[in-house]
């Protein structure tokens, strides 16, 4: 009886190096053109340790990019409404092109009233309602950023994605929900799933791409993966460990991404090009 060689890793840490080396070079091009630097604010409320460590993260990678930061940091105490503006007026700042709110936000600040706080041209994360239209209609704009870097993997691999079945485990706004539209967009047939979901691995196992959102370690066992499958695990959780079992999938899948290195290295990649592209634009609309 045939067996499915092990799957090849897909190699998100490489994409995204050459993906920041374009940006760096974009972003030279446009300093030297208006005389600034893209500028990236990132908004961070509250102490948490894990958020404090991804911010400075993103904030080197600017640096490394060419792209200037800029940094609001605010107590756990804020409410909504000081978040609200404190995003607002980063948002009306013209030297600002993108806008990073830090999330999860604590729990007595509304999430999607500050996300809505950021002017559409510079929802450099994809986070507002607004991005989430335009990307779901295929209108030129921002994407999730997550989202967005996982279609780049898929093509730089290059997975055909048209007419085969998609499978999403996870809904959440940031992540779940916009790669199943993206998915959709390029003709890939989505079914979402979810914690009500029934005979969760009997649906699994019928996708020709799997994609592991959940925040729930090793949620995706081995035997749950369609030989030859696709696999993408979007998920990061305590002790380098994703949402799919690696050693179990990995026997089965003709692709997957290993965490760390897989989906990871995109999303930053993905969140610095958008913000270079959105001081493009900012700058042609000012026909700067």
């Amino acid at each position: 009886m045939a067996t499915t060689p092990p799957g090849r890793l897909m190699d998100g840490t490489a994409l995204a190096a050459r993906t920041l080396a374009e940006t760096a070079a974009r972003a030279a091009a446009f300093t030297e053109r208006t005389g600034y630097a893209p500028c990236l604010a990132t908004v961070l409320v509250g102490d948490d340790p894990a958020s404090a460590t991804y911010v400075r993260m993103k904030q080197n990678r600017s640096r490394k990019a060419g792209i200037a930061s800029r940094h609001v940091e605010l107590p756990a105490t804020s409410s909504t409404a000081q978040v609200v503006d404190a995003i607002a007026e980063l948002s009306a700042d013209e030297s600002v092109h993108g806008i990073l709110l830090q999330h999860p936000c604590p729990p007595a600040v509304d999430e999607r009233a500050a996300f809505e706080a950021i002017a559409p041209a510079k929802d450099v994360d994809g986070v507002t309602l607004h991005s989430f239209a335009t990307m779901s209609f295929g209108i030129p704009g921002p994407a999730s950023c997550t989202p967005a870097g996982i279609m780049r993997l898929l093509d730089e691999y290059e997975v055909d994605i048209s007419g085969k079945r998609a499978v999403v485990v996870g809904r959440s706004p940031i992540l779940g929900k916009p790669i199943g539209m993206l998915l959709l967009g390029r003709d890939a047939t989505v079914t979402y799933c979810h914690s009500r979901t029934r005979d969760l691995h009997e649906i699994t196992r019928e996708a020709d791409i799997l994609v592991a959102a959940v925040g729930k370690p090793r949620f995706i066992p081995g035997h749950a993966v369609k030989p030859g499958a696709v696999v993408i695990d979007a998920g990061y959780n305590p002790g380098n460990v994703g949402d799919v079992d690696f050693d179990t999938a990995h026997e089965r899948a003709s692709l997957i991404t290993p965490v760390p290195g897989g989906v990871g290295p995109m999303t930053i990649a993905v969140l610095l090009e958008q913000t270079v592209t959105a001081a493009e634009r900012q700058a042609a609309d000012r026909k700067l």
